[in-house]
């Protein structure tokens, strides 16, 4: 068997996240013995059962916790974990699961596209439907749209919401996107370090979107590979929660005043 030639670290960012236990279990299970792939958990001042539960995985050779003493983000997290690393990275939720070892095929897929920086593979919910997290452009009404609960008000723009979620992506062919999900995205640490990986201004949401702009804006694109896939426990938190959603909304207010305010 060939030695795999890239250098990998898998970056990952949680604060009391309970997923995780179940998304490293499926991760060590399904990178075997893989000497080139090591495994970086940035924990964001976590509860002291939740870390020392997450200390037991330290066991395993690859694997690297910083366990940080206040909660600054999921954007100063991922720059603590690969920002000075050689190789690939692999920005990687902690809830996320992967059923088979694809990981190594996706980090030699985008080494061979010099132009991109980042890859993101299709995301699937755990019933196998398709996530539709690929962007082309933000604006404020397509974004609010989205948290509206009324079918029926979808209904009168589901043309409109299908293009802002890019649904109509081939899903037999590779396609370069201008935004990919920070739920998982493959990231060339060379480009990722040029621009200063993410900006931590971000405590969460929009930090994905700021970073593919930033590619963009250094002359980088990026890649959607739908024949790779990952599934993620999604909860849509800024939904179901009041404090999330606050957190949103300053996100997206930063967004949109760094890179120009867009309401339709």
């Amino acid at each position: 068997m060939n030695k795999p030639k890239n250098d990998v670290t898998i970056s990952i960012v949680t604060h009391n996240s309970d997923k995780i236990f179940l998304s490293l279990d499926s991760l060590i299970q399904s990178l075997g013995q893989q000497e080139t792939i090591k495994i970086r958990i940035f924990d964001n001042a976590s509860d002291t059962a939740y870390c020392e539960r997450l200390k037991t995985y330290l066991s395993y050779p690859f694997m690297e916790i910083n366990f940080y003493s206040e909660n600054k983000g999921f954007g100063f997290g991922h720059n603590a974990n690969l920002l000075d690393q050689t190789g690939y990275g692999i920005i990687f939720n902690p809830d996320i699961i992967l059923s088979e070892n694809q990981l190594n095929a996706m980090v030699d897929h985008l080494a061979q596209h010099s132009e991109a920086g980042l890859l993101a593979p299709k995301i699937l919910n755990e019933d196998g439907t398709t996530q539709f997290l690929i962007r082309d452009h933000l604006n404020v009404f397509d974004y609010m749209l989205r948290f509206i609960p009324f079918n029926f008000v979808k209904k009168m723009f589901a043309y409109r919401l299908a293009k802002f979620e890019c649904r109509d992506l081939p899903d037999d062919q590779d396609s370069y996107v201008r935004m990919i999900s920070g739920s998982f995205m493959v990231v060339d640490l060379k480009k990722f370090n040029q621009i200063k990986g993410f900006d931590p201004r971000y405590f969460m949401y929009f930090e994905d979107n700021d970073l593919c702009r930033k590619m963009e804006q250094a002359g980088y694109k990026a890649l959607y590979s739908p024949q790779f896939s990952v599934v993620h426990l999604y909860e849509r938190g800024a939904v179901k929660s009041r404090k999330l959603f606050i957190i949103f909304l300053q996100s997206m207010r930063k967004y949109f005043s760094k890179w120009g305010w867009q309401l339709f």
